[in-house]
C-alpha cells in the first residue's frame, strides 16, 4: 500500500513540474564597469515607455542590478504587445560614489524600440568619465 500512496504521490508531483509554465522577459540588461573589469552591482535602473509623440514617459519598472551586474527580468512576456520605444536609465553616479569615485555622468540613459517580441539584450559599459551601449543577445 506504501509503495502505490508514494507512486501516486510522485506521479502528481510530475504532472505538476511539467505543467508548470517557466515565465519569460523580453528585456534584460548587463553593466560592466571596465575601469575595474567586474560587474557593477547595486546599480538601481528604471525601464520606461514612451507614450506617444510627446515627450511623455511612463515609468513601467526599476529593479537593481545583481552580485553580476545583471538584470534579466524586465518586460514580462506573454501579457499582451511589448512594442514601442522604451528608455533605460542607469544610476550610476551612487555605484561610484560606494567606490570612492566621482563620476561625470550622474545616470545615463539608453533609448531604443522594440519592434517584435524577440528578446532584448541592452548592455551598457561604464567608467567614471564614459560609456557605451549596444543591443546584445
Amino acid at each position: 500500500m506504501r509503495k502505490i500512496v508514494f507512486l501516486i504521490t510522485a506521479i502528481v508531483c510530475l504532472a505538476g513540474v511539467s505543467n508548470a509554465q517557466e515565465v519569460k522577459y523580453q528585456l534584460s540588461s548587463h553593466i560592466l564597469d571596465i575601469s575595474s573589469g567586474k560587474p557593477a552591482p547595486n546599480v538601481t535602473v528604471t525601464l520606461s515607455k514612451k507614450n506617444g509623440a510627446a515627450d511623455d514617459w511612463t515609468v513601467i519598472e526599476e529593479k537593481v542590478t545583481d552580485d553580476n551586474g545583471r538584470i534579466g527580468n524586465f518586460l514580462k512576456l506573454g501579457k499582451g504587445d511589448n512594442k514601442g520605444i522604451y528608455k533605460l536609465v542607469f544610476y550610476t553616479n551612487p555605484y561610484f560614489k560606494s567606490l570612492g569615485h566621482n563620476s561625470f555622468y550622474p545616470f545615463i540613459t539608453v533609448v531604443f524600440e522594440l519592434t517584435d517580441n524577440e528578446h532584448y539584450h541592452v548592455p551598457i559599459t561604464i567608467s567614471p568619465y564614459g560609456y557605451s551601449t549596444y543591443r546584445g543577445s
